[in-house]
């Protein structure tokens, strides 16, 4: 993805998406069995990552828009021993091992990353501070 640039026309890396915000993560995982992308809300005070999931929920409708679809919502969920919130959107029945996946996985991820780094360009001042 590395021909693509950020919203702010800057080079970025993708897979390694960095919000500047504590806590704050956009994941994107491939497994065996499914695929997910992820805004990953994992500070490590339940208090202020329940405050950042209600802030996300007040730009929900322009996050939907700018994703084009909606996503799955959950707060305080475990996730790999530790208590996370996320916002995410799944693939199943996909896996990374299998090489005729990966069309599908590119498909899946490109645009959704895309769209979360344009939806950030816009949200991103409400988190900071």
């Amino acid at each position: 993805m590395n021909p693509v640039l950020s919203a702010e026309g800057m080079k970025i890396n993708w897979m390694n998406y960095h919000t500047k915000i504590k806590g704050v993560y956009f994941r994107m995982d491939a497994g065996l069995k499914s695929a997910a992308i992820s805004i990953s809300l994992e500070h490590g005070d339940a208090e202020i990552q329940e405050l950042y999931f209600e802030q996300f929920q007040q730009f929900k409708d322009l996050l939907h828009a700018t994703l084009d679809e909606e996503w799955d919502w959950q707060l305080h969920v475990p996730v790999e021993g530790r208590i996370v919130s996320r916002i995410y959107k799944e693939l199943p029945r996909v896996s990374v091992m299998n090489k005729d996946h990966w069309p599908d996985l590119i498909s899946f991820f490109k645009p959704r990353i895309i769209a979360l780094d344009s939806f950030w360009e816009n949200a991103k001042y409400s988190f900071e501070g």
